[in-house]
Order: C-alpha cells, then structure tokens, then sequence
C-alpha cells in the first residue's frame, strides 16, 4: 500500500515541480529521501514521461505550427533555435548518463539545499540585472543568444537548479520577456525530455517491467498536475517576475537545511 502511496506523491511532485522553476529534481530527491530514506534516480527519469506528455498537449497547437512553417514556409528560425538550445544538455546527459544514475551528487539533499538557495537568489534579483536587447519571441533570437540559454539548460542537470528556471532565466538575460521565456523553455524541453524518454524505455525496459504498475499511476498523476502547472506558470508570468519562485526556493532550502543538520 505504503508504494502506491508513494507513486502518486511523487507523480503529483514531478507534474508540479517539473514547469514551475522550483526544480522538480530537488523536490523529488527531498521527497524520496523522507519518503523512502534514498533515491532512486531511474524511477525519477520514468515519471519525465507523464510530464513530457502533458507539455506535448498543452503546446500541440504551437508544435503544430512549427511543423507547418519547416515544412510548408520552409521557416527554420523557431525550429533551428530550439534544437540549438537542446544540444548543450542532451550532449552533456548522453556523455553523462552513468554518472547521473550512480553517483550519489545526484541524489543528495545537500546539494539540493545549495542549488535552490542560489538559483533562488538570483530569480529575486533577475529584474535588475542588465539584459541584452529586447527580442520579440524564442523565433527572433539570434543563434548565439539561443545557444547560451542551451548552455544554461546544461545546470539543470544539477538537482535542485530547475532546468526550467536556469532557462527561463537564461531567456530572461537574452532579452525574452517573462512569458516568452517560460514558453521558449518550454519548446526547448521537448528534444531532451523526447531522448530521455526514448532512452529508458529502450535501455532499462526491465526496469519499466517490474515496476509497471507504480509507473504508471506515477505518471498518470504527473500528467495531470503538469498540464495545471504549465497552465499556471504561463499565465503567472504574463503579468508578474520569477521573483515569489525565489523566496520559495530560499525559503525551502533554510527549512531542508535545518532538517538536515537536526536529523
């Protein structure tokens, strides 16, 4: 009973945590870690799957379009941007890949503490940094702009920096607004989450066989409570700063650190 219970907590984590720049990684590392007392980084890279779903439904329509303009209007800006931003960090995961299942960096709470308190610092003083020239989409930036915010997509593989934070903030400094940002992050999630998703279903398929069942409430979970978070985020940012994401990150990280050094 106790696993079943945990598969929809850490569903319903991944689907909240994933879009919000709140890092779903962190999240998921503290709650494994008070849940279960370890990490299992392999259940973590399964349950991407729910959310990479819900990001392809909530965006379909804007896919779509980037399908018609490469194919019908022979456009390649968007799509050339989005795969320039998704080559640093789907590089960086294949070579990295061993690593990332095994060493223990990669699922420590300690870790956690310190990338949620920095990133989050940075989100609450984003706005008066300096910030290149104003670029009216992810499609008008020019390819060297996108290639940082690729470069900025590489620290997500950090628990507990965000990748949709480090990117949104990365799209932020190249000169995206708010909701520019979050939506062109988004796009660019697509190609990794695609890999991520194709290489545990083909590489670890007894994994998904023996733990079936969890996965798929995990990921059930995770789909729905992703398609709100996305929602949420993007109309959050039409209006307002990364700022409250910071205070939260700073906020969480004081109270996990004080856990840690009590227990």
């Amino acid at each position: 009973m106790w696993q079943w219970f945990e598969s929809v907590i850490l569903g319903l984590v991944q689907g909240l945590t994933e879009f919000i720049p709140i890092s779903s990684s962190g999240h998921l590392v503290i709650a494994q870690t008070f849940l279960s007392g370890a990490g299992d980084h392999l259940f973590l890279e399964f349950i991407n799957i729910g959310t990479f779903l819900a990001l392809l439904v909530f965006f379909r329509k804007r896919i779509w379009a980037i399908v018609v303009d490469v194919f019908k209007h022979r456009n390649y800006r968007l799509a050339g941007n989005v795969i320039l931003t998704a080559v640093p960090a789907g590089i960086a995961g294949f070579l990295l890949a061993g690593l990332i299942e095994e060493a223990p960096f990669f699922t420590s709470a300690i870790v956690v503490v310190f990338t949620l308190a920095i990133v989050g610092i940075i989100m609450v003083v984003l706005e008066k940094l300096p910030k290149l020239s104003t670029v009216q989409s992810g499609e008008h930036l020019p390819w060297w702009r996108a290639l940082i915010i690729g470069g900025a997509q590489v620290l997500a593989l950090i628990p507990g920096t965000s990748r949709s934070g480090s990117t949104i903030i990365a799209g932020r400094l190249m000169g995206l607004t708010p909701a520019e940002a979050a939506g062109y992050s988004f796009l660019a999630s697509l190609p990794i989450m695609f890999g991520v998703t194709l290489k545990v279903l083909v590489s670890d398929y007894d994994y998904l066989a023996a733990h079936a069942g969890t996965l798929l409430v995990s990921n059930a979970v995770a789909f729905v409570s992703g398609l709100v978070a996305v929602g949420f985020l993007m109309n959050y940012l039409s209006k307002h700063s990364l700022a409250v994401f910071g205070w939260y990150r700073i906020g969480l990280a004081l109270i996990l650190a004080v856990v840690l050094v009590v227990q």
